[in-house]
């Protein structure tokens, strides 16, 4: 479910849907980092991670790929009817145009509460929530979002059963052990990925769906099939190496429903 309160409902993609897909589908990269590390733009990620009752690990990874994938097709991020625009646009294309990086980070109770009051969008899925916020210089982050806490909380892996068919697949290489912050980065790295490998009519069909798609950690021969369709349909997420994980590892395929 995608707490969105500007969502709608469309009998099909308009032009400001494609014009905000193909925004996404230019890729991203060209941009060189600002000299001052406090102007590195980054998507704040937070994770409900309540102490009495946390959720499912892979219900969790679910929901902030799908929040991060909504928030970069979201009308906030692109032009409005009337040529405007949006509020979130210029902070979106600044953050698309270099090096993407998000920064996932749990809360719970008031700090999950002050959450919502920062320009972003919430998922939930089975119970879990993950909140994708808009992004913006990481020396600039809201006060509300910067005390929260990065590392400190994982949560142990479970076992989901197999991904939901004709939804999305984002296979995790568990080999590489990372934790709940780090994966949901990116898995948030391979929905948007996978969208803007997407038409966006698909992506459109998509986003009626609200982005659900299915997290599951591989094993060695769904491993080895995902990587097989790399050639066709799957997209795969490499890590530039800045934290948990060795620089160009591959963390994520994400295969197409």
């Amino acid at each position: 479910m995608i707490d969105d309160p500007c969502a709608a409902v469309m009998s099909g993609p308009d032009a400001l849907w494609r014009a905000r897909h193909a925004v996404l589908a230019a890729g991203y990269g060209g941009r060189p980092d600002p000299a001052d590390p406090a102007q590195v733009l980054a998507m704040p990620m937070v994770l409900h991670i309540p102490k009495a009752d946390p959720p499912l690990r892979s219900s969790l990874l679910e929901a902030a790929a799908s929040a991060a994938v909504a928030l970069c097709l979201d009308e906030r991020v692109g032009l409005a009817e009337d040529g405007e625009p949006g509020p979130w646009q210029g902070n979106f294309t600044a953050w698309v145009s270099g090096r993407i990086r998000k920064v996932s980070r749990r809360a719970r109770g008031a700090q999950w509460l002050a959450a919502q009051d920062v320009a972003g969008i919430t998922v939930e899925v089975g119970g879990a929530q993950a909140r994708a916020l808009v992004p913006g210089p990481v020396g600039e982050l809201d006060p509300r979002i910067k005390k929260m806490q990065i590392g400190g909380t994982d949560l142990e892996h479970d076992n989901p059963g197999p991904p939901i068919p004709e939804l999305p697949v984002l296979w995790i290489d568990p080999a590489l052990e990372m934790t709940v912050g780090k994966a949901s980065a990116q898995v948030g790295h391979a929905s948007m990925l996978l969208a803007a490998a997407m038409s966006d009519e698909e992506a459109w069909r998509w986003a009626q769906a609200g982005f659900r798609c299915s997290v599951r950690d591989a094993d060695p021969a769904q491993w080895a099939d995902a990587v097989a369709r790399l050639s066709s349909d799957a997209v795969a997420v490499r890590d530039a190496g800045y934290t948990e994980v060795a620089p160009g590892s591959m963390t994520v395929i994400a295969v197409p429903g």
